[in-house]
């Protein structure tokens, strides 16, 4: 990988995940730790990210947010994980409700024949993925097309899902911490998301290591509002005892 590529990834690792540890970067593009001090030193001095002890955050994060396909490569394997762990939250006939991005966007390759489901999304990449599924009937919700998540926002989003309650919402979130709740950086995901949770009966959230400790600009919601949380056996066992201290189950995937 050359240098001009490293120094994107890193840019969208720390924007995607909040913080990266020098370590993680350098397991993440297999380089060693010392090149990624090097390019985080080069990095700050552009002003794309600012170096703290152990690694790098973002600089103006509320502005900055990864592409879809710059979240796609990031921790593959724990996210195919966690999406195995969500199957067991789908019910085989019912309706469920179902977040845009790309955890999620895996757990839906996992439903198989056998279900026979209603899904309602407010992802475009979801919508057409299940569009030739003869068992699903998909529902996508209108409203704005954003760039960055390809989700649509906005009052129309919110007015459909205020007329439905479904069996299971699987909800991702950017952040999650026991002050802040979950959050994410665009206040109009944040309006249906929160839409989301207010719809289903049973409320699960899909989180890797990296969003645990991490808040956003826009709170969705808070703990309570929420049943499970399926997280990567990378998470810190000290968050993992904060999240079930709230009386919420964790799986570790």
């Amino acid at each position: 990988m050359y240098a001009p590529e490293r120094y994107r990834s890193i840019v969208e690792r720390v924007v995607g995940k909040g913080r990266a540890s020098v370590s993680d970067l350098a397991d993440d593009l297999d380089v060693t730790p010392e090149t990624i001090r090097r390019d985080l030193s080069f990095l700050e001095s552009q002003g794309l990210v600012r170096r703290v002890h152990g690694g790098a955050v973002p600089v103006g994060r509320v502005i900055l947010e990864p592409s879809v396909d710059s979240r796609n490569e990031v921790f593959v394997e724990e996210k195919t994980r966690i999406a195995a762990a969500a199957l067991a939250e789908i019910p085989m006939d019912g309706a469920i409700v179902v977040d845009a991005g790309t955890t999620t966007s895996r757990l839906l390759n996992l439903i198989t024949d056998d279900y026979k489901l209603t899904v309602i999304t407010n992802s475009v990449e979801h919508a057409l993925a299940l569009a030739n599924k003869q068992n699903i009937s998909t529902l996508l919700v209108g409203g704005r097309v954003r760039s960055r998540t390809l989700a649509c926002v906005d009052q129309w989003a919110i007015s459909m899902l205020s007329g439905i309650y479904a069996d299971v919402a699987i909800i991702g979130t950017n952040g999650i911490s026991s002050q802040r709740g979950l959050t994410t950086p665009d206040p109009a995901e944040a309006s249906v998301k929160k839409a989301m949770l207010a719809s289903a009966r049973r409320k699960v959230v899909l989180a890797d290591h990296s969003k645990f400790g991490d808040d956003h600009f826009a709170q969705f919601g808070t703990l309570a509002d929420i049943d499970v949380v399926i997280t990567d056996s990378r998470t810190d066992s000290n968050f993992v005892s904060d999240i079930r201290s709230h009386n919420i189950d964790v799986v570790i995937a």
